[in-house]
């Protein structure tokens, strides 16, 4: 703004338009006395947003300004719904004294808050991560820094194509997201909130490196092996500037960088997760979810780990089998119960630590801090009986703290205040100088009684009376008549008319002290509070890695509560391909049947690495793939399985390609959508991956998706050879077991019943004999009419179909094995149908030049009849 334009307005809106033009992207919490206001824009923007009045403040500059505010007090709420739809709030303070400042009192702002870096319980959702995260690109290559600021914790990854990074982004799911400038990705900013555009010179390598050496206190990146993923260290160091720059402090308490290697977990891409609805169901929300069911723990950070688990399975076998012994151990004999008992008073300790590294930890933080860490050593004897290797390593790194939890016992009142600033945190004891001036200002009503009591015995004089008013102080009172009789030390403050008002040293003394006791017992208890946070920090790694072992020994516990209460058996793990399961569930579905869950089999080998799935429609098809999705996902995080037993080879990935939706918004149909996730499967698949195929096809005409199905599976059998599920209404497609090897046909089964149709939702070898279509759909209401005009659509069909095949059948017998006939009729030849037709093969054997126009007549005849 020029200065000539700035001069027409108040010093006051000249302050707000210098420290706004400092803020633009953020909406400015400007404090004026008991609230935040907000002017022009970030009004209008906030009176929306928060559904707030917006009114008018005077004028500057002759034009009316737009105002909204929020008290003070009530700010958090407000601040939370802003975080969620992903605004950023520049936080301004008066830092000046209101008493001797000339003009405006001096205000700055002491923190953004931004929908990735905030820390405040109140902002936050105790159950799950929330992630500032940063892409970089360059060529083909990805990469991705996450930072979850509330904890510490800070991640590296690097991943080559779209696909790949698209689906790590759907697992990280960031609150707030760091992309340059000159990168144009849709695919990965469309429909996402909290999308910052940030200057592609925050991306360079070189200053990258400097920021993270700096922060880590190394010479190089090599110790945390992430100095190769040049474009992955290019995000992170964007990453750190920009929560540097957001909190205004430092951040003590990321303190590593972790490379997370997508080799050593099971790849899923964005459509499997989800399909599988693991963390979140198709409609957004948490309900009916594989975690939903799973998450019985017992602390808002064990459930946390446990999300993340969940999305990021593992191939580690020593891991996976520590983690299983573990689970077996505690629940044996129920000895995860004393453990839970104990985890259950253990507060959220990693975002307490982080809050107490940013230096914005609350009182009752601290209470929360000490209750926890007096668990620890119980929580260590509750281990001493749990042989598992893991259980130990845990137990030796859930440190005890006894100087810590004496110095907060002594220094933390019982039940604190929310806040520090109006005092009562430390606790009387903790501080000689904080009780005396708290005894001043609490007692000084009474400190006055006993003086005037003193003072008419030592005078006699019986009417003399001490008092206070706000002019002049604390003062003795005489009556003119006996102000003659006053002592030597006695000294004049004040003359009425019918009284001396003296002061005496020892009143003085105690003015000084009561005036300012207050302010000074809050200013005395405020640098106690900040020298207390420096003492824990001085244990702040320690106090991290605590509180990690505590987090893994929660989800380790809930996974054996969960292995009892859900009937949950542990599998058998192997590096050998291959799936086995006897009796197996899908927990989800299980949880919210009213009626017994049907359980179900399955048995991949090498040999049989294909299921050609069919039967009806609601039948189970979809329930038995996803099922096995689960158990083999539950499998790979160490957790006990919905199976009466299981054996399962390691794999790695997971694919889906199920549902139909489309995407009108990025130009594509629905079809267009089924094809492009079919094309990364036949891309991406291996002999180690488990592919779920539901209904390939469906979304274009008859012939083409069948021809496709077909293609589809065949490639997957032949080629990619991986663990597949293909279920289909293709019923042709059951023919390809005859032809190709490690194929096999299962069905669900249903009986009909006069009009009706019970399914069974049990698999059984062998295909379908029928897809019950219509029947299905009379249960869904559809018309009597309509439907009898189906039935006999279909019966004409039927036997169309029998003269297909019955012309077929007096055709010449192929030399070479076919694929399946395709339903058709009359006039349209089989679809797969590799013999040529016979009429091609009369034509073939004809020679025109040696034939008279008679017998060129009977060969048109013979082909016609053809």
């Amino acid at each position: 703004m020029s200065n000539a334009k700035s001069a027409q307005h108040t010093p006051m809106m000249q302050q707000y338009l210098k420290i706004k033009a400092e803020h633009p992207n953020e909406l400015v919490f400007y404090r004026m006395g008991d609230f935040y206001e907000l002017f022009f824009d970030d009004a209008k923007k906030a009176a929306e947003l928060l559904d707030v009045t917006l009114t008018a403040r005077g004028k500057s500059a002759g034009e009316p300004i737009p105002m909204a505010g929020v008290p003070y007090h009530a700010a958090e709420s407000y601040l939370a719904r802003l975080v969620r739809a992903g605004v950023s709030v520049a936080i301004c303070e008066q830092i000046g004294d209101p008493a001797t400042s000339k003009g405006p009192v001096e205000r700055k702002v002491v923190r953004v808050v931004t929908p990735g870096t905030v820390s405040d319980e109140a902002l936050l959702d105790e159950r799950r991560d929330n992630l500032l995260v940063a892409v970089h690109r360059d060529d083909e290559t990805y990469g991705i820094a996450s930072l979850d600021i509330a904890s510490g914790r800070f991640l590296v990854l690097q991943v080559d194509g779209l696909d790949a990074a698209s689906g790590e982004l759907q697992r990280l799911n960031p609150a707030e997201l760091l992309i340059s400038d000159e990168l144009d990705l849709p695919e990965i900013t469309e429909n996402r909130k909290g999308v910052r555009r940030r200057g592609p010179w925050e991306f360079e390598l070189e200053t990258a490196e400097r920021l993270l050496t700096q922060q880590f206190g190394t010479q190089d990146l090599s110790g945390f092996g992430c100095d190769h993923l040049q474009t992955a260290i290019a995000a992170a160091g964007c990453l750190l500037s920009y929560a540097r720059e957001t909190q205004r402090t430092a951040l003590p308490h990321v303190r590593t960088l972790a490379h997370e290697n997508r080799d050593e977990a099971v790849a899923m891409d964005a459509a499997t997760r989800r399909n599988l609805e693991i963390d979140l169901n198709l409609t957004g929300g948490d309900d009916n979810t594989l975690f939903s069911v799973l998450n019985k723990t017992s602390t808002a950070m064990g459930s946390r780990l446990l999300r993340r688990w969940l999305n990021r399975p593992l191939r580690d076998m020593p891991t996976l089998i520590a983690r299983q012994d573990a689970v077996e151990t505690l629940a044996t004999n129920y000895r995860f119960e004393p453990v839970r008992d104990k985890l259950k008073r253990i507060g959220d300790m990693e975002r307490i630590l982080g809050r107490l590294a940013l230096r914005s930890t609350r009182p009752r933080d601290l209470s929360r801090l000490f209750v926890s860490l007096a668990t620890y050593p119980e929580l260590q004897s509750a281990l001493n009986e749990c042989q598992s290797p893991r259980l130990q390593q845990l137990a030796d790194s859930i440190s005890t703290f006894p100087n810590l939890v004496d110095l907060l016992d002594r220094a933390i009142v019982e039940n604190p205040p929310v806040v520090i600033r109006d005092g009562g945190v430390i606790a009387e004891g903790y501080d000689s100088e904080l009780d005396e001036l708290r005894g001043i200002s609490e007692n000084a009503g009474q400190y006055l009684v006993d003086l005037e009591t003193r003072e008419r015995e030592r005078t006699g004089i019986n009417t003399l009376k001490v008092g206070y008013n706000r002019v002049h102080g604390y003062f003795i009172e005489l009556t003119r008549a006996q102000s003659d009789q006053a002592p030597a030390d006695y000294i004049r403050r004040q003359t009425l008319k019918n009284a001396e008002r003296f002061i005496t040293p020892e009143l003085k003394e105690f003015e000084d002290k009561a005036l300012s006791a207050k302010s000074r017992a809050l200013a005395r208890e405020k640098a106690l509070y900040d020298e207390l946070l420096e003492l824990l920090n001085q244990q702040l790694i320690a106090l991290q890695d605590s509180a990690a072992a505590v987090s893994e020994l929660d989800v380790l516990s809930n996974f054996a509560e969960r292995a009892g209460l859900l009937d949950l058996a542990k599998p058998g793990l192997s590096e050998v391909p291959g799936i086995e399961i006897h009796g197996g569930r899908h927990l989800v579905v299980e949880d919210v049947l009213d009626g017994p869950f049907v359980p179900n089999d399955l048995n991949f080998t090498r040999d049989r690495h294909m299921l050609i799935v069919t039967g009806p429609n609601m039948g189970g098809k979809s329930t038995y793939m996803r099922q096995t999705a689960l158990i083999v996902l539950l499998a790979h995080v160490g957790s006990f399985v919905p199976a009466a037993s299981a054996k399962v080879g390691m794999v790695d990935r997971i694919f889906t390609r199920i549902g139909s939706s489309d995407d009108l918004a990025g130009g594509r149909s629905t079809f267009m959508v089924e094809m492009t996730e079919t094309a990364n499967i036949l891309h991406n698949a291996t002999e180690r991956s488990l592919v779920l195929m539901d209904e390939i096809g469906r979304g274009t005409s008859t012939f083409d998706g069948l021809a496709l199905a077909w293609a589809c599976a065949r490639h997957l059998a032949e080629n990619l050879r991986a663990f597949t599920l293909f279920a289909t209404h293709y019923f042709e497609l059951t023919e390809l077991p005859d032809t190709l090897p490690g194929i096999a046909n299962v069905h669900l089964n249903a009986t009909e019943h006069k009009d009706s149709i019970v399914f069974m939702h049990k698999v059984q070898d062998g295909p379908a004999s029928k897809s019950y279509g219509i029947q299905v759909a009379r249960l869904a209401g559809i018309p009597d009419n309509v439907l009898v005009q189906a039935e006999q659509q279909l019966t004409s069909l039927e036997q169309n179909h029998i003269v297909t095949d019955q012309a077929a059948v007096q055709s010449p017998t192929p030399t070479q094995p076919t694929a399946p006939q395709a339903a058709a009729s009359p006039m349209q030849t089989s679809l797969f149908d590799s013999a040529p037709h016979p009429a091609v093969e009369a034509l073939d054997g004809l020679d025109p030049d040696d034939m008279t126009p008679k017998q060129a007549l009977e060969a048109l005849y013979r082909l016609k009849s053809l």
